[in-house]
């Protein structure tokens, strides 16, 4: 791994300790915890929460970045992960992991970590509860131009 690297993930660990679930949310009321795994290096870099996922409401309309949403995409919403992040999400219930990429924010619901697309919820096994356990490894820091 590369110094820079290190350095960005770091600060992302960071960010979401202090940051937390502060800010403002155009799908959802504010809200919400995160927790980060720190004990060991392999750890830093893992998140663990509720996920839930989000469809048909929102298909077609504007992510946080810009993109349209499309809920047959692997993609996901994150409080504070830089866009274009690639995030392995494992369902603590089943075992059952997917990668998607953070192309949006949120959740803002008390409790969740990530909200997955309806693909990647289908995937993982989250469509009966809704709402699973999960750890979230950073498989790739993404660049955000903004």
């Amino acid at each position: 791994m590369t110094a820079r690297f290190l350095t960005s993930a770091a600060l992302v660990v960071t960010a979401v300790v202090v940051e937390g679930c502060s800010g403002s949310a155009p799908r959802f009321t504010t809200g919400g915890n995160t927790s980060v795994a720190t004990t060991s290096k392999a750890q830093m870099h893992q998140l663990a929460g509720i996920a839930s996922y989000y469809s048909d409401e929102f298909h077609g309309r504007k992510t946080s970045n810009g993109e349209t949403f499309d809920m047959h995409e692997l993609t996901a919403a994150h409080r504070t992960l830089p866009f274009n992040t690639k995030v392995k999400v494992t369902n603590l219930e089943n075992g059952k992991s997917i990668i998607v990429r953070i192309n949006d924010r949120g959740p803002f619901k008390d409790n969740r970590v990530i909200d997955v697309s309806l693909e990647a919820a289908k995937q993982i096994g989250l469509i009966g509860n809704g709402t699973a356990s999960v750890r979230l490894e950073i498989l790739e820091l993404g660049l955000d131009p903004r």
